[in-house]
């Protein structure tokens, strides 16, 4: 069955070149200029995927995130400018599943939406404890993207989760930020290290909600970061 996204951006060009690119992946396309308009269509007939941009006149994304959360688990990448860390940190308290800094490339998007619809049809189906990584507290589902710290579920974005995947698969070892760019993004996509380290203090956050004592992710100044084994 033919999977619907919804992008929502008063880019016009954005929305042309995004929509190009998701058809000729197969993907059927709503788009929209404006966030009211666009959360009108969701709520009526509700896509299998949302792109949203954060900054739009009317309704901005963060609203249209925020009413949608009200009745839907409806995924969601959001769409932000560069440096707009405040606006990223915000969208994803409200539940935003990743987001992509603004000037993106279109191969990168197309892998996390792939990779996105891959994770939540994989939620529903039965748990394979060979896709199980477990270490100590730490369990992480690669086929399903769940992550688990003593029990309790971590809300990871996809890019968080791949990039506690990397360090996590080979505790101990340090990774360098091209390693952790190529482990997060896939190869030949540039990507600025200041994106690995918020991504990797926002990963850093989450635990310490759930555990104020976590101090598993070590920081190697002017090399990368590394899991620290138990």
């Amino acid at each position: 069955m033919t999977q619907t996204i919804t992008i929502i951006d008063d880019d016009r060009n954005i929305v042309t070149s995004v929509t190009i690119a998701l058809e000729s992946e197969g993907y059927k396309v709503r788009s929209f200029n404006d966030g009211e308009t666009g959360l009108q269509s969701i709520l009526k007939n509700e896509p299998d995927l949302v792109i949203l941009d954060i900054k739009m006149p009317r309704m901005d994304g963060t609203e249209v995130l925020q009413k949608l959360r009200e009745t839907s688990k409806l995924p969601v990448i959001f769409l932000t400018s560069k440096d707009d860390e405040i606006d990223e940190i915000i969208g994803l308290k409200l539940g935003a599943d990743d987001y992509i800094t603004k000037p993106f490339s279109q191969r990168l998007l197309l892998a996390r939406i792939g990779t996105l619809l891959k994770r939540i049809a994989a939620r529903s189906e039965p748990q394979n404890t060979k896709n199980i990584i477990a270490l100590g507290a730490l369990s992480l589902d690669k086929s399903r993207y769940l992550c688990t710290w003593n029990g309790a579920p971590l809300d990871l974005t996809v890019t968080e989760f791949l990039l506690l995947l990397a360090l996590a698969t080979r505790p101990g070892h340090v990774k360098n930020r091209e390693q952790m760019i190529a482990a997060a993004y896939g190869d030949n996509i540039y990507v600025d290290d200041r994106t690995i380290d918020s991504h990797i203090k926002r990963i850093r956050k989450k635990f310490k909600k759930i555990d104020e004592t976590f101090d598993h992710i070590e920081t190697l100044y002017g090399i990368g970061y590394k899991y620290k084994e138990d």
